[in-house]
């Protein structure tokens, strides 16, 4: 009896829970058609001050270890480039021209570049120097980080990993489930839901960045020549199953399938770059 009240608690917290999740939909589709409705549990203003304050810490990080924005010339390149991108996001949400957008370089080998809830871009120095990139492919990489931010996937990952976490812990143990057992159940749990929401994540990023870039005026075939030189470098390559990113093949085929949409702004935007 002392059981079956457990594993009754326990579904009535996790349907409680699960009630509480809103689905929206954070931003409009554009040229490219991004129209995908997202799970939120948690609210997005705690999400962005968690963000901001994180991206304090990883500042001061960099700051004492002397690599923050070391090269001054590559510092100014990157944060014109994120200005004309930052400049067309509100085609896609029109707050986000209110947020405090802030854009950092580190100095690090690391080929990598993020962008946090609310707008707290890095790039890394290596990403830039090891592909060589132009303005037109760091324009896609800054983009397609941008769009993760437009598109809240920070928030969306938190409210995922929150579930996770109340429909493992009070159902689990609430069950009787071992330590070990759960660890085992949120190995399997973030196999099979994370990895084919973050792929879903990373396309949506990697058009939405297509579109970005077209309108900030840069060649959005450029796109297509960045992950052509992850690959030539070994980033873009590997198995898509069970990968938490679209393979490199996949992802060069999507974006050339988008360029027609997003040619027309290109155009207009004068061919900037």
């Amino acid at each position: 009896m002392r059981n079956r009240w457990k594993r009754w608690l326990g579904g009535a917290l996790l349907a409680a829970a699960l009630a509480s999740c809103a689905q929206v939909v954070t931003t409009s589709g554009g040229a490219v058609g991004v129209n995908r409705s997202q799970s939120m549990l948690l609210p997005s203003r705690d999400v962005e001050q968690m963000s901001a304050q994180a991206y304090a810490q990883q500042l001061q990080q960099a700051r004492a270890a002397g690599r923050l924005n070391t090269d001054a010339a590559l510092t100014k390149r990157v944060r014109l480039i994120s200005q004309r991108l930052i400049a067309q996001t509100p085609a896609f949400r029109p707050d986000a021209r209110n947020w405090r957008w802030e854009v950092n370089v580190l100095t690090t080998d690391d080929m990598n570049a993020y962008a946090m809830a609310g707008g707290k871009i890095m790039v890394y120095t290596g990403i830039v120097k090891r592909l060589k990139l132009t303005d037109a492919e760091l324009a896609a990489v800054l983009g397609h980080e941008i769009s993760h931010a437009l598109r809240e996937h920070t928030r969306e990952n938190m409210s995922q990993a929150y579930m996770q976490q109340v429909g493992l812990s009070l159902v689990g143990v609430l069950a009787g489930f071992s330590a070990d057992q759960l660890k085992l159940a949120s190995m399997v749990t973030d196999v099979t839901l994370n990895k084919p929401h973050s792929r879903t994540m990373e396309s949506e990023a990697d058009v939405m960045g297509l579109e970005l870039m077209a309108r900030a005026g840069y060649d959005p075939n450029a796109a297509v020549n960045v992950w052509q030189k992850m690959q030539a470098a070994g980033n873009g390559s590997g198995p898509e199953f069970l990968s938490t990113h679209p393979s490199g093949p996949t992802r060069i085929r999507d974006l050339q399938a988008h360029i027609p949409q997003v040619w027309p702004l290109y155009q207009a935007a004068g061919r900037k770059a």
